[in-house]
């Protein structure tokens, strides 16, 4: 029995080990191709190290305006999931009503959706309210797909906040919204964290959507403009490629350390509801 247990674990971290090794490989090439002056689509050592990459691509065109695109749609995007999750959560989560499941299973029906069904009919609407290639549009579309996701994560953290410490707001002369802004949001820091976290990083590296929807090229975010690296017959600048992809992840890696806290944390409650 032992001898049977043993080798059972050992198959299992064999194939954990396999699996670490796919997800490790490419993150290994990328690492090392942006400093190697002849990298190309093998993993390997360079021989020489260089930031002539680096060079090559921190330009306005190439870089710093589709990041600062991609940060303008992935951000104003989030803002506004996250904003919006929150006041669709609240009566979910604080008020009992016999819709309430059907609307959850409505939700969470809609986040099996694929984006590329309903780019058709989206397209032609954005055509007709002259929200096509501007930037306000694609936010809007953005936090209407990451929307009914958000609403479900949110529902479910907002129901470990005790409505006994909004009652007690109530009974100070507070209102939903101040008890919704001053009380449940605070103390589900951590879920606020995830929704955060998960909005931005689905839309950061959306490619589909902004293709669609934007036209003019000083718009394109960088989740497209990586494209240009791939060019005719085949030819690709490798080097170049795993530079803007190390510049590009950058942003998504800052916003995790900065709420990695909130992500480990509980909730906040403390002795709040004692006596």
């Amino acid at each position: 029995m032992a001898r049977t247990r043993a080798s059972r674990r050992l198959v299992a971290d064999i194939c954990l080990l396999a699996v670490a090794v796919a997800f490790a490989l490419p993150l290994a090439w990328v690492v090392l191709s942006c400093v190697d002056p002849h990298a190309g689509l093998r993993v390997r050592v360079p021989g020489g190290l260089t930031l002539d990459n680096f060079h090559a691509i921190l330009t306005p065109d190439i870089t710093y305006t589709p990041l600062l695109n991609s940060l303008i749609l992935c951000g104003g995007g989030t803002a506004l999931t996250v904003a919006c999750a929150a006041l669709a959560a609240y009566p979910l989560s604080r008020f009992r009503s016999r819709l309430n499941r059907p609307f959850l299973l409505t939700i969470l029906f809609a986040t099996s959706l694929p984006i590329t069904a309903i780019m058709v009919p989206v397209y032609a609407l954005f055509v007709r309210v002259n929200l096509i290639d501007t930037l306000q549009g694609t936010i809007f579309f953005f936090a209407a797909s990451q929307l009914p996701f958000a609403v479900w994560l949110m529902k479910n953290f907002m129901d470990g906040v005790p409505r006994e410490l909004e009652e007690a707001a109530w009974t100070d002369g507070a209102n939903s919204l101040q008890s919704l802004v001053r009380i449940v949001l605070p103390l589900m820091g951590p879920g606020l964290a995830v929704v955060t976290v998960f909005s931005f990083v689905m839309m950061w590296g959306n490619f589909f959507v902004p293709f669609m929807l934007l036209l003019t090229p000083d718009q394109m975010p960088a989740s497209v403009s990586i494209n240009d690296f791939f060019g005719n017959r085949g030819m690709v600048a490798y080097g170049q490629l795993a530079a803007f992809s190390v510049i590009y992840s950058t942003p998504v890696i800052l916003l995790y350390v900065l709420v990695a806290r909130r992500l480990g944390g509980g909730f906040a409650l403390g002795g709040a509801v004692k006596g």
